[in-house]
């Protein structure tokens, strides 16, 4: 079973389909046929016990019947003469038979004998002559009245040969089985024909495949036609070549925009390494106070590497991807320990905060950095002197600074990575921070906006999903 099921597999889908298409009509053609076949039988058969059960024997005949068996004591007659309806015997209480004239012999069974002992009225069933020739055999007792007698009653049984139904049926037959042959070799053609045609919107996704295999040209579409499956497959298609040329973008942009990123510390920092250098090969000492300033350089661009490459990493994984392990974090803490990094970072600043109590599910690393580049953002754009105001209260954090806030038209784009307002350019950072926030409130189920404040300044708001207490049974980690 395993071999055929192989090769059947190994087969083309179109010859497939062709095979199965001509096996099911093969299937149903021969039940329909050899359920007709019964019924006509069944029909003929029915046909010929009603004309047995209406036909009375002839009289005379049974009478000379009964006379020769009392006479000369043979049972049997010779069959010769002219045939008449049926085949015509007495039956006998003992078993033994009396044929009538230009009648065959036909066998006498228990049924029979039950009729002729009284025991039924009458009988039904097929059996044979001496001959061997099948005979439908309907016995039923009769009164027959003999010369110088009173009447008597007998056992009579009529038969009838089967072969004109045998021969009805054979002929039923054959005509069945050379319409079932005529029928399954037009099902297979059939089929193979429907799936030649219904398979050609296949092979054109087959080939646009295989041409994106081996070109890798992700602008093939295929046209779409109808609302049916291969429709639906070929829109499938198209999205995903779309998704998978759009991310192909996205990777090209993102490569591009690191490199354009890392370009400009690290060619400041190669320039101070390299005055280092030659001032170490030159022999000629670099005043203190320039190579103290030479130095803090090297360090800042040092940090500020570091920082975008950890960034990268963080943006590097697919959206797909399920983040890290999510815990019960409690966000008021998470954010109390990100405001004391942000104060150590504008010194001159004034942050307030009002934080009540907030718990939620999330990753702890990933939602202390969110909130650290929201709060850089603030601390960054925030003028010499000025005021931070962070709250955070039923779930919904607000960072508010006073500096010179986004124009309206930016807005939309200040969480597209590398995106920096032309005010910032000369700020530090990579224009990373605010996308990695929006992807870790995304993958906590909140959300996070920007808008401006009134007054002027920013004010950033998220929203993440919780509760005031942690819920029965979490562990809260402590920070």
């Amino acid at each position: 079973m395993t071999g055929p099921l192989r090769r059947f597999r190994a087969l083309p889908l179109r010859s497939r389909l062709a095979l199965l298409t001509a096996t099911a009509v093969a299937v149903a053609v021969a039940a329909v046929s050899v359920a007709c076949w019964l019924l006509t039988r069944a029909q003929l058969l029915d046909e010929l016990d009603t004309s047995l059960r209406n036909t009375a024997a002839p009289e005379n005949l049974v009478r000379e019947a009964v006379i020769a068996c009392r006479t000369t004591g043979t049972g049997d007659g010779d069959g010769t003469g002219r045939p008449g309806f049926a085949y015509t015997q007495v039956v006998t209480p003992d078993g033994s038979r009396c044929v009538a004239p230009y009648s065959r012999a036909v066998r006498v069974r228990a049924e029979d004998v039950a009729v002729a002992n009284g025991a039924r009225t009458d009988s039904l069933h097929t059996s044979a002559t001496d001959s061997g020739e099948s005979v439908r055999v309907h016995t039923q007792r009769s009164t027959i009245a003999l010369p110088g007698t009173r009447p008597v009653e007998v056992a009579v049984s009529l038969a009838r040969p089967l072969g004109e139904i045998d021969a009805a049926l054979n002929r039923l037959a054959l005509l069945l089985t050379a319409l079932a042959g005529i029928g399954v070799i037009g099902a297979g053609a059939a089929g193979l024909w429907v799936a030649r045609t219904g398979l050609r919107p296949v092979d054109r996704l087959t080939g646009a495949v295989e041409h994106v295999a081996r070109t890798e040209d992700l602008t093939v579409r295929i046209p779409v036609e109808g609302e049916d499956e291969i429709a639906r497959l070929s829109r499938s298609f198209n999205a995903m070549t779309a998704a998978l040329a759009s991310s192909r973008d996205r990777q090209a942009q993102l490569i591009a925009d690191a490199g354009h990123e890392l370009r400009t510390p690290l060619t400041s920092l190669r320039t101070n390494i390299e005055l280092l250098a030659r001032s170490e090969e030159t022999g000629r000492a670099i005043p203190p106070g320039d190579r103290r300033a030479l130095m803090a350089s090297v360090k800042a661009q040092m940090t500020e590497l570091a920082a975008l490459i950890g960034d990268l990493q963080e943006l590097s994984r697919p959206d797909a991807v399920a983040p890290g392990r999510l815990e019960v974090v409690a966000l008021h803490d998470v954010l109390d320990a990100a405001l004391r990094r942000a104060r150590l970072r504008g010194p001159e600043l004034t942050i307030t905060a009002d934080l009540r109590p907030w718990f939620v599910r999330a990753e702890p690393a990933a939602l202390e950095r969110a909130l650290v580049n929201v709060l850089d953002n603030a601390v960054k754009f925030s003028p010499p002197g000025g005021t931070v105001e962070v709250a955070l209260a039923d779930g919904e954090l607000t960072v508010r600074d006073h500096g010179p806030g986004i124009a309206a038209d930016e807005l939309p784009h200040v969480f597209e990575r590398f995106w920096r307002s032309p005010s910032a350019r000369g700020l530090p950072g990579s224009g990373l921070g605010l996308s990695i926030v929006a992807r870790t409130v995304g993958h906590a189920g909140g959300e996070v906006a920007l808008r401006a404040a009134e007054g002027g300044g920013t004010r950033a708001v998220i929203r993440l999903p919780g509760a005031s207490t942690p819920p029965p049974g979490s562990v809260v980690p402590d920070e």
